[in-house]
């Protein structure tokens, strides 16, 4: 009788050892199980500049001439710092302002900022270019975690479950948040 809560302590201890590890580059539409290692856009570009490898130099990310892929990988990079103003810097440089990465990363950012309503709005909308946009999905169930919405986001994390992405950060994540009333930062 004695094994079960020490199995369940020892599962929860777990979880919460592993997931924010886990979390952060699904979370920011990676396949990698890793944070982003810190690059020069981080380490020596100050604002919104992303770093070229090419030219060796900090670029604004709108006269640079960065493919759509660097500049996403900038904006994990610089959200994964902390540095939401930045990373929205270069998410309007970003080429289609309408793909559900894009607009999941506008939502994500405003909403670390304090700007849940327009967070929400952009994930609706990441949502209706794509639906089977699971990290859109939790994190717009983080937001409304974070405003005492339980019933809507035990409807985004049924949903996630439901497209396939059970056992996923997505649906993890999501769960934890549910469960705790504690959201990610990343």
């Amino acid at each position: 009788m004695r094994r079960a809560p020490v199995l369940g302590l020892s599962l929860g201890l777990t979880l919460i050892l592993t997931l924010p590890g886990l979390g952060f580059a699904a979370g920011m539409g990676g396949s990698d199980s890793t944070p982003p290692k810190p690059t020069e856009t981080t380490g020596t570009c100050e604002g919104v500049q992303v770093w070229d490898p090419e030219t060796e130099t900090c670029v604004d990310p709108k006269e640079g001439a960065l493919d759509a892929d660097t500049l996403y990988r900038a904006v994990r990079e610089l959200a994964y710092a902390g540095r939401y103003t930045d990373a929205q810097g270069v998410l309007r440089a970003m080429p289609d302002q309408g793909a559900d990465r894009v607009l999941t990363y506008w939502g994500f950012t405003h909403r670390k900022m304090g700007n849940r309503v327009l967070a929400r709005s952009f994930y609706e909308r990441a949502l209706a270019a794509n639906p089977d946009n699971l990290l859109a999905r939790s994190y717009m169930g983080q937001g409304f975690v974070a405003d005492g919405d339980t019933d809507a986001a035990i409807a985004q994390w049924r949903e996630i479950k439901a497209r396939g992405g059970a056992g996923s950060w997505a649906e993890a994540s999501l769960r934890d948040a549910i469960r705790s009333g504690l959201t990610y930062n990343y």
